[in-house]
C-alpha cells in the first residue's frame, strides 16, 4: 500500500471511530485515549496525524462541508444548467441542520462553548469562513449556468444562508424548542431567494 493511501486509510479509520465515539458518548467526555482504543491505533500514530480531538472535530466538520460540496458538484455536472436537481440536493441535506444527534452539531455546539480557546476558535473560523465560501461558490455556478439571476448578490446571499443554517444548528441542540421556521422553510427561502 502507498504512503497516500495509507494516510488516507487511517485518516478515515479516526474519522469514523471519532464520530462513532460522538454519537455514544458526546464531546465533552470522549478522550484521546477512547479515540486510540476505538480506533486500534497507537498514540503515536494518532499523534502523527493530530494534535488534539479538537482537530478531530474541524475533521467531522471539515468532512460534511466537502461531502455536500462534492454532491453539488457531481449534481451541477450531471444536469447543466438545471436550478431543481442541485438545490433539491441541498434541501435534503439542510434536515441535518435540525438533527441534535447528527456528529457535525453535536460538534459545533461543542466547540463553541469552548471558543476561548486558540485552536478552537481558529477551527470555528476556518468552518464559518468555508460554509461562506462554498455558499457563494454554489450561487456563482448558478449564476454562471443562468439559473440564478445576476442580481442575487452572492456575498451577502452566502453569508445570509450560512448565519440561517448556524441558527438551525444551534436550535437544534435547546430540547423542546418551538420550531415555526423549519429546514424545509429554509430550503423554500434559500430557493426563492436564489431564483430573484
Amino acid at each position: 500500500m502507498k504512503q497516500e493511501e495509507r494516510r488516507q486509510l487511517t485518516t478515515r479509520h479516526l474519522l469514523e471511530a471519532t464520530k462513532a465515539l460522538i454519537g455514544e458518548k458526546g464531546c465533552h467526555v470522549i478522550t484521546m485515549k477512547d479515540i486510540m482504543e476505538r480506533s486500534e491505533l497507537s498514540k503515536g500514530a494518532i499523534f502523527h496525524y493530530v494534535k488534539s480531538k479538537y482537530e478531530l472535530f474541524a475533521w467531522v466538520l471539515e468532512e460534511s462541508l466537502s461531502d455536500t460540496n462534492d454532491r453539488f458538484e457531481d449534481e451541477v455536472e450531471r444536469h447543466g444548467g438545471s436550478f431543481e436537481e442541485p438545490m433539491q440536493l441541498l434541501a435534503k441535506r439542510f434536515a441535518g441542520l435540525e438533527d441534535a444527534g447528527s456528529p457535525t452539531n453535536k460538534v459545533l455546539m461543542y466547540l463553541l462553548g469552548k471558543e476561548d480557546e486558540p485552536a478552537v476558535a481558529e477551527v470555528l473560523r476556518q468552518f464559518y469562513e468555508r460554509s461562506v465560501r462554498f455558499s457563494k461558490q454554489w450561487i456563482v455556478t448558478g449564476q454562471r449556468h443562468g439559473v440564478i439571476p445576476d442580481s442575487v448578490d452572492a456575498d451577502r446571499t452566502a453569508e445570509l444562508f450560512v448565519v440561517l443554517a448556524l441558527g438551525l444548528r444551534a436550535r437544534a441542540s435547546i430540547p423542546n424548542a418551538a420550531r415555526a421556521f423549519t429546514a424545509e422553510h429554509f430550503a423554500l427561502f434559500v430557493s426563492g431567494s436564489l431564483r430573484g
